[in-house]
């Protein structure tokens, strides 16, 4: 069985990631969404709810998507799941910037992961989920964005 690994903070979880992995699912068995913690990053949300977002949201796709937190190094997660891919989304010319220097760090730690990179679907490359949040801060309609759960919750001050 062919898995790949998608990490990221999914805080929240956008139309756009969904997308990427429905696309995923056409080229892999199975799409692990791997929530992590990040130094340079603050999780508005705890990573459990997180969590628990991301698996309401993922539901329909069944066992072949796994939603996980963790902590610590992508390469040694990657590792401990059995697989070698690495799922990322790319938007902008500037994604892509920072993808590949994280592409050329990792690989110096692991040289057997390889990435693909996906470009985001036309409708979903302008969102993010610091732009979502800050509509819904603002009382802005996020709905076109998020699944109804993350537009509930961020409307209830659980998510973001």
């Amino acid at each position: 069985m062919k898995t790949i690994v998608y990490p990221g903070s999914f805080n929240p979880i956008t139309n756009g990631h969904t997308d990427l992995i429905t696309r995923a699912l056409k080229v892999f068995d199975q799409v692990i969404v791997a929530i992590g913690t990040s130094l340079q990053k603050d999780p508005k949300t705890a990573l459990a709810e997180r969590i628990a977002l991301c698996e309401e949201v993922l539901a329909s796709h069944g066992d072949r998507v796994v939603v996980e937190g963790f902590n610590g190094l992508l390469v040694n997660y990657v590792r401990g799941r059995d697989t070698m891919f690495i799922l990322r989304g790319i938007r902008t010319v500037t994604d892509f910037d920072y993808e590949s220097q994280m592409v050329q760090m990792n690989q110096s730690l692991d040289p057997e992961i390889e990435y693909v990179f996906m470009p985001s679907a036309h409708e979903h490359s302008f969102v993010s989920s610091t732009l979502v949040r800050e509509i819904a801060q603002m009382g802005g309609d996020v709905g076109n964005f998020v699944h109804p759960a993350v537009k509930a919750a961020l409307a209830n001050g659980t998510a973001g």
